[in-house]
């Protein structure tokens, strides 16, 4: 008798776990519709993390411009190569989250234990976007509003590397840049330790939104050209800008072909870039390629339902500039076809068509004492559209030195704060108004440029310069006049001293 009650209640408990596991399968299949491919626990949703980067600093690889811009190589183009190692990419639901708090979960835990070193300059063949599919994995549903790198560090003596190592000839080193003199350690800074961040500000279309049960494909973007800093002692550093969005794999980005206004022909080199709007309503970079020898661009992957502006000017190799052209509200999935450039044109007979330039000096104190800082410096025009004013980030020319260490070795002008730190920067600019063009209805509306006088603005933004984090009070400085008090005002081949910008409580 009790034998064959065991049995019966065995049988029952096998029915039941039976159950249990149909109606778990259920669940799993009802939870995973729209989208997912894969089985993901209740309350998880998956992200695939990729890289890209336009291969705007490498000088005659595909995709450069075959001719230089200015006498040089496109932005940054003296590189062939930039090695970078990657070993963990984190992502936190907190907008204040910083380097010590709980919570960050790892994007592509694969890397963890198998680093991997990306070339930021080697798009793979057959027109591809990506540079790198660098993991996937699951985790809590949620919205992730910061991201961050975390690199390899040049010393690291423990710990996994790269399968290959495209640095091995420097030592004990994993990231590094290839240029006509051989290969280079890059520096990093605090980057190894706390991560290179993307912040809300720089991830498009929002924080990163990962709903349970369904995948998302993260796209992060290196800008090469803006990240690497030359020391000019034979050294080079690592200032990392990226941006980051939820990509489609069906977006074909955005596209185009740069010529000039009158002969229609195909300016070759042209430096083309992709904005959008910050908080203050200032388009910044988040994109940046050179045209190639036909004049064509393409950026891809983007951002699903993101808009952006498109801004582009160019430099001659005989010194003839382009005004900058800046083309409004253009949809991801577009091909603008042809864009014009306005060359510069002398004012009178034999003045100079070349591009304008602007120098200026950065300040850092703290209290009565002098503050070491970072400070990138941008170049603003304003374009008004239907009585409304946007106001965009100018794409230097090459020759530009946009980036400024103020230290106590730099002299400081007359008239600088008691015991002030200094850096000085020059930019190289167009020296016309800008073309604006609107795009709607899938065509391109041009304006003309408008006349008078080509008024810019100045901008810094002070870092500390070991661990890359916002510093003085306030963190950002902007002027629109020059030293002597009058508008900013740029003229062909003169060069316009800025008023200084001072930046004060640097601790």
């Amino acid at each position: 008798m009790k034998t064959a009650m065991n049995s019966q209640w065995q049988k029952t408990i096998s029915l039941i776990i039976a159950f249990v596991f149909l109606a778990g399968v259920a669940t799993v299949a009802i939870s995973c519709g729209g989208g997912s491919n894969s089985m993901v626990a209740p309350g998880m949703g998956t992200i695939n993390v990729s890289m890209s980067d336009p291969p705007s600093c490498a000088a005659g690889t595909s995709g450069a411009a075959t001719a230089p811009v200015g006498g040089t190589a496109a932005p940054g183009g003296i590189f062939t190569s930039v090695f970078v190692t990657i070993r963990s990419i984190q992502a936190h639901t907190s907008a204040t989250a910083d380097d010590s708090s709980s919570g960050w979960q790892e994007l592509a835990p694969q890397l963890v234990s198998t680093p991997v070193q990306v070339d930021l300059l080697n798009l793979p063949a057959n027109g591809q976007c990506l540079l790198e599919q660098l993991g996937s994995t699951s985790l809590p549903a949620g919205d992730f509003q910061q991201i961050r790198l975390i690199l390899l560090a040049n010393a690291a003596t423990t710990g996994p590397v790269p399968s290959s190592n495209a640095c091995s000839s420097l030592g004990n080193v994993f990231n590094c840049v290839v240029d006509s003199n051989g290969t280079h350690t890059l520096d990093l800074s605090s980057e190894a330790n706390t991560g290179l961040k993307i912040p809300p500000g720089q991830i498009m279309g929002g924080p990163i939104h990962v709903a349970a049960g369904q995948s998302v494909d993260l796209n992060i973007d290196f800008n090469t050209c803006a990240s690497i800093i030359n020391e000019r002692n034979g050294s080079f550093r690592l200032k990392p800008t990226l941006t980051a969005g939820v990509v489609s794999p069906n977006t074909t980005g955005i596209s185009g072909q740069i010529v000039d206004s009158v002969t229609s022909q195909p300016v070759a080199g042209a430096i083309v870039t992709l904005q959008f709007a910050d908080k203050s309503g200032t388009d910044r970079i988040a994109m940046q390629e050179v045209t190639d020898a036909t004049g064509h661009f393409g950026f891809c992957p983007l951002p699903s339902g993101a808009m952006f502006d498109v801004v582009t000017d160019a430099l001659t190799t005989s010194g003839t500039a382009y005004d900058a052209t800046v083309v409004l509200n253009v949809p991801g999935g577009t091909n603008l076809g042809a864009v014009p450039l306005v060359a510069e044109t002398a004012a009178t007979a034999g003045a100079s068509t070349g591009p304008g330039t602007i120098q200026g000096t950065v300040t850092a104190i703290n209290g009565t004492t002098g503050a070491s800082l970072d400070a990138s410096v941008s170049a603003l025009q304003s374009v008004t559209v239907s009585s409304t004013t946007r106001t965009f980030t100018v794409p230097l020319f090459a020759s530009s030195s946009a980036d400024v260490m103020v230290t106590s070795g730099t002299t400081c002008p007359t008239g600088s704060p008691t015991g002030a730190f200094c850096g000085s920067y020059t930019l190289i600019v167009p020296a016309s108004n800008p073309t604006v063009g609107t795009f709607a209805a899938g065509k391109t509306t041009i304006t003309a440029p408008a006349t008078g006088d080509v008024l810019y603005s100045v901008e810094a933004d002070a870092t500390n310069a070991t661990s890359g984090a916002a510093m003085c009070s306030p963190s950002s400085q902007t002027t629109s006049k020059d030293s002597t008090a009058m508008p900013l005002k740029v003229t062909a081949g003169a060069t316009t001293t800025a008023a200084q910008l001072d930046f004060t409580g640097c601790a």
